[in-house]
């Protein structure tokens, strides 16, 4: 009798595995894929808070598309560095995200990583003080050697936000 319910016991926990799509090394893949991208951009965005642009673009992979509201898209790491040196080498700048999220594919491969920014920065037409608000999307894939690097990053702006109302008299 013990082993007919050992029996049903792992057939109903077989199919109950089935019927949901889980397997537990899919599960811990994409768990894991996870929680490395989320650490990877906590590194980024701090690397990129301390002016440390060489930190900030070593998890680029070596065909990085960087996709920037009304610029030419940069290709390569390189290419990423340039600007980013520009960006933190503002002395008004201020950058933070909100709203975090990652999502990996069940075999661990490939994951996107989403945000919304704030950005503080000397605007270089007005010479003004600006913060842009926006979103910060990013896709990573695991490449040849086992780490996940950045594949293409979308970083697209808000408009701003319309003025208030004038109070009625």
């Amino acid at each position: 009798m013990r082993n007919a319910n050992r029996y049903r016991l792992s057939a109903t926990l077989a199919a109950a595995l089935l019927i949901t799509g889980c397997s537990g090394k899919g599960d811990d893949r994409q768990a894991k894929t996870e929680t490395e991208v989320r650490d990877g951009m906590n590194q980024i965005v701090a690397a990129f808070v301390a002016g440390d642009a060489d930190k900030a673009v070593s998890f680029d992979g070596p065909d990085f598309v960087g996709i920037f509201h009304g610029t030419p898209n940069l290709y390569g790491q390189e290419a990423d560095r340039a600007i980013t040196k520009q960006q933190v080498a503002d002395p008004a700048m201020k950058f933070s995200v909100t709203e975090a999220a990652v999502e990996a594919a069940k075999s661990g491969d490939l994951a996107v990583w989403r945000a919304t920014y704030s950005y503080t920065f000397t605007d270089p037409a007005t010479k003004q003080v600006k913060t842009e608000l926006g979103n910060w999307v990013v896709m990573w894939k695991r490449a040849a050697d086992g780490k996940l690097k950045e594949t293409w990053s979308i970083v697209a702006d808000l408009p701003p936000a319309p003025p208030a109302a004038a109070p009625k008299p």
